[in-house]
């Protein structure tokens, strides 16, 4: 069944435009970091997701005194579906409520990143909860898509 899972995961994650063997999925954006963060944070309010935070990294680094190329950080959950996945294994938790990482690499790429669900079934061995984690994939890169497309 695990296998099984992982496979079917496997599809979802490769489907997207590019997927790092870290985990994480990592989508190209047409849009500066601001657009793609203002985006994603608008298509998950109006999907009636509850956006807890928007980190902008770059103005923290700032206020330290460094420079960092513009990273946000987009921390958003609802708990009819991240409850379901603590059921399976509480320890995925420690991963929830979800993430997105906006952020534009030494290239001038933006780029919208986020944890793969088969990574999080790997790691929290979430072998119960694969039709929800199919729904999550789905539902994370739709948010994706909407936020990082023309």
């Amino acid at each position: 069944m695990r296998i099984i899972l992982l496979g079917i995961l496997s599809i979802f994650a490769l489907s997207s435009p590019v997927f790092a063997d870290n985990g994480l999925v990592n989508v190209k954006s047409a849009h500066d970091v601001k657009m793609t963060a203002d985006r994603l944070e608008a298509v998950l309010v109006e999907k009636g997701m509850t956006v807890f935070a928007r980190i902008d990294h770059a103005a923290g680094a700032e206020k330290a005194g460094m420079q960092l190329r513009p990273t946000e950080l987009v921390i958003f959950g609802n708990p009819k579906v991240g409850t379901p996945l603590m059921l399976c294994d509480q320890n995925a938790a420690i991963d929830l409520p979800q993430k997105a990482l906006i952020h534009e690499d030494a290239a001038g790429q933006v780029w919208l990143s986020y944890n793969s669900p088969a990574y999080l079934a790997e790691r929290h061995q979430l072998k119960e909860c694969s039709a929800v984690l199919m729904k999550v994939e789905n539902a994370l890169s739709n948010f994706a898509k909407a936020a990082t497309q023309s």
